[in-house]
């Protein structure tokens, strides 16, 4: 047994070193986009905090990521666990929740001055692959393959409730307005539970294989499920019966969300798809080749208008469901000109958010966003070659003082409803008119 487990730490240990290689080699091949890299394994769970501003991702070389989702920068590692994390979930009040394959979850304290471990919540003897939070962001819930759900309170750390199921557990959702828990796992049904009483209240059938995720809308009225038998499936989550079975991934579907205004379902799969779904008419609207390999999870941003992708790449990546284009800030060109570092123009520094996804030249690299060669008197959606969102196209103004003022004042969301820009306000009313000005002294210059 002892060389057994000698064996399975010498893996683990060089699994992590090929994955940081690969991340490595993958940073310097792939120079066009600033993806969440930084993981030496795979990325197992992607969750956005509920203001959208951050994103955090849990992967199998033991540790989880905050990411700071308006550029793409890693934010904090969080480190603690003994195992692959298959679980990380954001609570309102911006703290993070973390499971993993050592039997534990960790409640982390993540404010300006860095994260901390605030509660480990033990109690589980195998490994932990569902979590979900509810109550407000009171009470946490975890699944494991020890056949148990167990719930917790997450100011405490303490366990309040023990659900006993037949079969491992997967996946885990808070349904009918956190009256009722839905648990599913190995086999191919979704069972019901009073989560007051703990009593069974029902089981949902018609998959043909295992669960691998459950998801609840907001409140509760309606269930999401994927299934290694290909498909996903809707539910009524109070009247306990089918919906809609959704059919077209080649595949496993192994990730599954509601976007925020109900209507649609994004899932994900082995196929390396993500595809969004009317919820009305079951048809998919759109199909992304979202990587090459596995996507194992995927979240909606809670504007609706974004995606991350987590995957057996050990990135995950960022995309606008309108258009279905892959967002992100572009990695700086070592032989560009960066004018803005050495200017001592007060809106330069403020510039540098910029330069990630705009170049200054119409024949530099191409970034994620349209060039700012000419931005003082162009008419909005003109770049040409550049796609623009549907939204965009239809929009009819100049770019100007007033104009881009507004854009960072009221944000891209609200002045452009539709746009592919992550959400990028500037508060600060000196700083924005600093930040205008030298983006007219910039680009006018350009050549």
């Amino acid at each position: 047994m002892f060389a057994c487990a000698l064996c399975t730490l010498m893996i683990n240990i060089l699994t992590r070193l090929m994955s940081n290689l690969a991340v490595i080699a993958l940073t310097a091949l792939t120079p066009a986009y600033a993806d969440l890299v930084g993981h030496g394994g795979m990325v197992r769970a992607v969750d956005f905090s509920a203001d959208g501003k951050r994103v955090v991702t849990a992967s199998f070389d033991y540790t989880a990521i905050i990411w700071d989702f308006e550029d793409q920068q890693k934010v904090t590692v969080l480190e603690g666990h003994e195992g692959p994390v298959t679980n990380a979930r954001f609570l309102p009040d911006g703290r993070v929740f973390t499971t993993s394959d050592d039997m534990v979850g960790i409640i982390w304290n993540t404010d300006s001055e860095g994260s901390k471990i605030e509660h480990r919540l033990l109690g589980h003897t195998h490994k932990i692959m569902a979590a979900s939070v509810f109550g407000g962001g009171r009470k946490l819930v975890t699944g494991s393959w020890d056949k148990t759900v167990r719930v917790w309170d997450s100011h405490t750390g303490n366990q309040v409730r023990v659900f006993k199921t037949p079969v491992p557990v997967n996946a885990v959702a808070i349904i009918d307005e956190d009256r009722s828990i839905a648990v599913g796992g190995h086999d191919r049904v979704i069972r019901i539970y009073d989560l007051r009483s703990g009593r069974a209240r029902g089981k949902l059938e018609g998959h043909k294989m295992g669960i691998t995720e459950l998801r609840a809308d907001s409140r509760g009225g309606r269930l999401l499920s994927s299934s290694i038998d290909r498909t996903l499936r809707l539910w009524d989550g109070r009247a306990l019966r089918p919906l809609r079975v959704f059919e077209r991934h080649d595949s496993q579907v192994f990730g599954v969300r509601f976007t925020p205004n109900g209507k649609y379902a994004v899932s994900s799969g082995r196929d390396g798809y993500i595809m969004i779904w009317d919820l009305d008419t079951g048809q998919p609207v759109k199909s992304i080749k979202a990587h090459e390999q596995i996507v194992w999870s995927v979240a909606v941003s809670p504007d609706g208008r974004f995606a991350i992708s987590g995957s057996s790449d050990d990135t995950a990546r960022i995309w606008h469901l309108a258009t279905g284009d892959r967002i992100g800030a572009s990695a700086n060109f070592n032989g560009n000109a960066k004018p803005w570092l050495v200017s001592k123009h007060p809106g330069a520094s403020m510039f540098k958010k910029c330069s990630r996804c705009h170049d200054l030249s119409s024949s530099g690299v191409q970034r994620s966003g349209p060039h700012f060669k000419g931005l003082f008197g162009r008419r909005v959606g003109t770049v040409e070659g550049y796609k623009y969102s549907e939204a965009l196209k239809k929009r009819d103004f100049i770019w100007n003082k007033e104009t881009l003022f507004r854009l960072f004042d009221e944000g891209p969301d609200k002045f452009l409803p539709g746009t592919k820009m992550p959400v990028q306000r500037v508060t600060d009313n000196k700083k924005l008119t600093q930040l205008v000005d030298y983006l007219e002294k910039l680009t006018t210059v350009t050549k």
